[in-house]
Order: C-alpha cells, then structure tokens, then sequence
C-alpha cells in the first residue's frame, strides 16, 4: 500500500522525531511498511515497587510487539532481592520507520537491574529513520542498573534517540549505551558507514526542575569521525550517565580512575554532571568485551557505594 508524500501520521501515541533538525534528509515514507503500521511502533512499560515481603517486583507491565520482556528473575548473588529483568524483540534489527516508547519507573526503595537480550541492530534504511523515545522515573530511594547490550549500526542506517530520566535526589540511575562503529568483522569491515545517530539524554527532577542535558549528533558521512576529540583511532564508545544522591558523588569520582592504556587501546574518563546531578562517565575501545568490563567496573563502583554490595561476574555467554 502506497502512502503520498504528504501522508500524516493521525496515531497521537507513535513517536516522531521529525522535528529533530537532523533528521530533516530522512522523512520520506517507507517504501516497505508505514511508520505506525502494526509491528512498527513498539510500546513497553515497566513498573517495579515493593511487594509485602519487601522484595522489589514487576508489578506493572504494557507491551505491544515487536517488544516483548522476560519475566524477572533474581540471580543476582549480591542483591537477591533485585529482579533482573531482559528487554527482548521479536522484529529483528531496526529498520526503516520503526518507532520504539519505552517507560521504566520505580516506586519507592525498590530496585532492578535492566539490560536487553542481544544487541540492538540498525538495519540499512533507505526512506526514512528508526527512533526510540525512553522516560525512566525513580521515586525516593529507588535503585536501577540500565546496561543494555551495545547498538550495532549498520551501513546506511539513521537512528535517533530521546532519553529523559526523572529522578527523586534520594535515588540512584546508573544508565549506560554502548554504540559500536558499524559491522566491524563483515566483509571486509565496515565502520562509520552510517548516515546518522543522534542521541540525546537529560536529568530533571520529578517537580520537573532540569539538571542537564547532553546530546551527540554523528555523522560519519559529513564530518571526519577519526578526528582526535572525536573517535581518532577507536571504534567503540561507551556513554555512562549515573545520576545519584550528593554525598554519593565524591567516593564514587574518587575511586574511578580516568585513564589511557596505548597497549589495550582503551581509554576512559570522568567528570561532573551540571547541577549536582551525578557524574558523567566516557570509554573509548576496539573491541566489545574490554569496553563492556570497563563499563561493568565503574556500575561495581556505584554499586558499592550505594548498596554496599558489587556487582556480580558477568555470565560468560554475555
């Protein structure tokens, strides 16, 4: 079914970006599937609280497809009583018009660890852009670990996405994105090849007082992306925003040490979010597993300090 140029999207609940200056270029309609067709525009909401025993749970659930959610389980060692919950997808990579809403919120003192299935691929797009609108709440004394697997974009392919955390001064967001340069290993390689990613996080706080904001628009196509102050000899990058208490702020900085190393070729640093927020924490890297470790430590250091537990070896298969 053909759709004119001119068609406009009638559902008030499918996310566009269409106004984002970037995303200009990308706004003809799929060939393939409308932007809002059935499985192009998919929902999630989680809600974990406290149950009578006092341990945290899923409690709330929405969903439509393609994204679906494993039921929670508590593995994890050090805090058995923080669901650990994985965001799956039934509609394969990203392609062309899809639409992502996804809302995580915590109600008081309770905890979860988020993270997704496998990476998240971006297939090549031809017409239009794939997008992702998120909103994570934490009420007072809540507790999230948001470590996703990292996105993979392919060549040819615009993504762009809007995160927007709301967080109570008592509680604590560890998020963190982990973006790869392309298909490193397909073919002969094939990196930075994509048109565009454009992501944009911010903090405010639930009277809706803003904290900060930070956005990042690549494009490899139109800017040098081996640029020094930009990726210079890297094809990883890793983005860690942890929004936490004041007196958090200072053991957790001081514990985690920015550093170059020349032989693993790895790279990090850590600086101060505006307003008191938290803390802002960058890894640079060639390969997926020592940015990961990278990551995973300084969620550890968060973790202890917070929780006065670590985190927990990552499964093998992961």
């Amino acid at each position: 079914m053909a759709f004119p140029e001119t068609y406009e999207y009638t559902d008030v609940d499918i996310v566009s970006f269409d106004k984002a200056r970037e995303m200009h270029p990308y706004l003809a309609v799929p060939r393939a599937m409308y932007v809002g067709a059935p499985g192009k525009h998919g929902y999630l909401r989680m809600g974990f609280e406290l149950d009578g025993s006092g341990r945290s749970i899923m409690r709330d659930l929405d969903r439509r497809a393609p994204l679906i959610v494993q039921q929670e389980l508590y593995f994890d060692e050090e805090l058995p009583g923080m669901p650990c919950v994985y965001i799956l997808s039934s509609g394969g990579p990203n392609v062309d018009g899809d639409r992502y809403r996804q809302i995580i919120t915590l109600k008081k003192d309770s905890m979860a660890f988020v993270s997704t299935g496998a990476a998240t691929k971006l297939a090549r797009m031809q017409d239009n852009y794939s997008g992702l609108l998120q909103t994570i709440e934490l009420d007072e004394g809540a507790y999230l670990e948001y470590l996703p697997e990292p996105i993979i974009p392919c060549a040819d392919t615009r993504f762009i996405s809007d995160t927007c955390m709301r967080v109570h001064p008592t509680a604590t967001v560890f998020y963190s994105e982990i973006f790869m340069g392309g298909r490193k290993y397909y073919g002969g390689g094939e990196l930075f090849r994509y048109d565009i990613l454009s992501v944009c996080t911010h903090g405010e706080r639930p009277d809706g007082e803003q904290l900060f904001r930070e956005k990042f628009v690549i494009s490899p196509k139109s800017f040098p992306i081996r640029d020094i102050g930009v990726m210079h000899g890297f094809d990883i990058f890793a983005n860690v925003l942890v929004m936490t208490p004041q007196e958090n702020i200072a053991p957790i900085y001081d514990a985690t040490e920015a550093f170059y190393d020349p032989k693993a070729r790895l790279a990090a640093g850590i600086t101060h979010l505006p307003g008191g927020a938290g803390l802002l924490f960058k890894v640079l890297g060639m390969e997926t597993g020592p940015v990961k470790k990278v990551v995973r430590d300084f969620c550890s250091k968060v973790r202890m300090q917070v929780k006065g537990k670590p985190l927990p070896a990552e499964f093998p298969w992961r």
